[in-house]
């Protein structure tokens, strides 16, 4: 896995992106077939998989796209939204755009401080939830290939 050259302090949103891309980017080298992480269940602990919910593949996938924005930063909003109007969004996407509305109107009754640290440690959680999901999916993996240490 790939060593963090970079040095900031534990709880800084970079360091956070940083591990964050590294863990994937050592994913992306470990998954070699991705296919193989189709219809696997991620670990549930305790929870039962339920039908519909996504199985390794799709967080594989959903990881690898979500490390593209970490590391090179967002579509400008109108290229995005020109996105969401060419019908390239699938439903769970508009619904999350909609709630995500929402919750700016809800948001812009509150102070911007406020806003700030509401959304700074929301994605200090996603962020540091989705390593441990990129961990995972490589864990699982050379589990599947016996790779596993």
């Amino acid at each position: 896995m790939q060593v963090l050259t970079k040095r900031y302090p534990k709880n800084c949103l970079l360091t956070v992106m940083d591990r964050y891309s590294a863990v994937v980017h050592h994913m992306e080298q470990v998954v070699m077939l991705p296919s193989l992480l189709q219809d696997v269940p991620p670990s549930t602990h305790g929870h039962p998989h339920q039908a519909g919910d996504p199985d390794l593949y799709n967080y594989f996938t959903m990881l690898k796209a979500i490390c593209v924005d970490v590391d090179h930063g967002l579509l400008p909003r109108d290229e995005w939204q020109g996105q969401m109007a060419g019908g390239k969004a699938n439903a769970a996407e508009n619904k999350a755009a909609e709630m995500e509305e929402a919750k700016e109107d809800v948001l812009g009754q509150l102070n911007l401080e406020a806003q700030f640290h509401l959304h700074f440690s929301s994605l200090h959680h996603i962020l540091t939830h989705l390593t441990l999901k990129a961990e995972e999916v490589t864990k699982i993996y050379q589990e599947i290939t016996g790779q596993a240490r």
